[in-house]
């Protein structure tokens, strides 16, 4: 932060650019181009949102960051500040972490204090200050429109785009949205710079990520490593395999979301390009493990009822498409007409992933469609096409 204070807020940006750091909330959107359209806007309020909604299963790093290092935060947060010209800050909470709320609020004051909040940070004419708002329990509040209608005040509920957050976002204000992860990144690249940073990883995703290793695992836990990492390394060599000894089926990678990667597949990078490629996304950074016990037709009916407890109900797709795929999955297992069904659970992904407003629905069908495609013999299905089907 001192060497933030020195330089311009373009030089910030550029360093934060040239490190290649990317969202780390799931969406992957690179922080340095959201910086730039922020610091680029003119407005006379400007705000940092920090989104602490941690609510995807199998992730707790932003609640560790918070509860034991809440200063890095803190530190990215009002370089995000310093940089982009905006002098307030929130961190939205989930209502689920007291604990984390109570050590932010009081880490905020400490750095109050010490003169590295609000006017004046240190002698200078920059200003920041910075306030912990706690959310009301909704997993749909950790899509940044949803939270900002909630910080308002409002019920949490998707906005469409555009505007953009970067333009219109909180109060109709230029905001910077960022995860806990990515902005606590943010200290080590002023300090070290840029490169030194973009010097880990792989492709176009650069930098470490703190992988959150869960369910029917043997050790449990945070893993800090650079992308490019293997799904298999993680978990066997960190996560020691399954904790029930018997062999892995399948892990969900990056949240209730996320697709069910098959055992198969485990060789796969840590990357967002590679597991794009193949249909499946890094999200969060969560890794939730089963063992060949699982019943995969089971987990893909807890996504749809997921998102259909979860929505928000602005969009149809979301709000009545979730509740017909619950539907017409238990038609599936339970055999009435399979392959009619089937297909229409592939017509009912479609449009739910091309016709939703946000992630919530978009993103439902990947774990649906992966784990019927993977695992078809739980659904009572043999392994074929839809042309097939058809």
């Amino acid at each position: 932060m001192e060497k933030a204070l020195k330089l311009s807020g373009a030089d910030v940006v550029k360093e934060v650019t040239d490190s290649g750091l990317r969202g780390r909330g799931g969406a992957g959107f690179p922080a340095g181009i959201k910086w730039k359209t922020v610091l680029d806007a003119k407005a006379e309020q400007k705000y940092v949102c920090c989104n602490a909604d941690e609510g995807d299963s199998g992730t707790y790093a932003d609640r560790m960051v918070m509860e034991g290092d809440p200063f890095m935060l803190i530190e990215g947060m009002a370089i995000a500040g310093i940089a982009t010209g905006a002098t307030k800050g929130l961190v939205y909470i989930r209502s689920e972490y007291p604990h984390a709320i109570a050590v932010m609020k009081e880490a905020i004051a400490i750095a109050e204090r010490a003169g590295w909040l609000g006017n004046n940070i240190q002698g200078t004419d920059k200003s920041f200050a910075l306030e912990v708002r706690r959310g009301a329990g909704a997993y749909i509040c950790g899509e940044e429109t949803a939270m900002l209608e909630s910080l308002e005040g409002k019920r949490g509920m998707v906005r469409a785009k555009p505007p953009i957050p970067a333009l219109e976002g909180l109060f109709g204000k230029p905001t910077i949205i960022n995860n806990v992860l990515t902005l606590a990144a943010v200290p080590f690249i002023l300090a070290k710079g840029g490169k030194a940073y973009a010097d880990f990883g792989m492709g176009r995703s650069r930098g470490t990520l703190p992988f959150q290793l869960a369910g029917n695992i043997k050790r449990g836990g945070l893993v800090e490593k650079a992308f490019g990492i293997t799904l298999g390394e993680l978990i066997n060599d960190f996560g020691g395999g399954t904790a029930s000894g018997k062999k892995a089926r399948a892990a969900q990678v990056g949240g209730p979301l996320g697709s069910y990667v098959p055992a198969e597949q485990f060789s796969m990078p840590m990357d967002y390009e590679t597991f794009a490629a193949n249909g499946a996304m890094v999200g969060h950074g969560g890794i939730v493990l089963f063992d060949s016990s699982v019943d995969m037709a089971a987990q893909a009916r807890f996504a749809m009822e997921f998102c259909a407890i979860e929505s928000c109900g602005k969009c149809t797709p979301c709000r009545i498409g979730s509740t017909r795929g619950v539907e017409v999955i238990d038609r599936i297992v339970a055999g009435e007409n399979r392959e009619m069904n089937a297909i229409l659970l592939e017509d009912l992904c479609a449009t739910m992933t091309d016709g939703s407003l946000c992630a919530m629905g978009g993103l439902t069908p990947m774990p649906v469609m992966s784990a019927f495609k993977f695992f078809p013999e739980d659904f009572g299905m043999k392994k074929q096409t839809r042309k097939a089907a058809e």
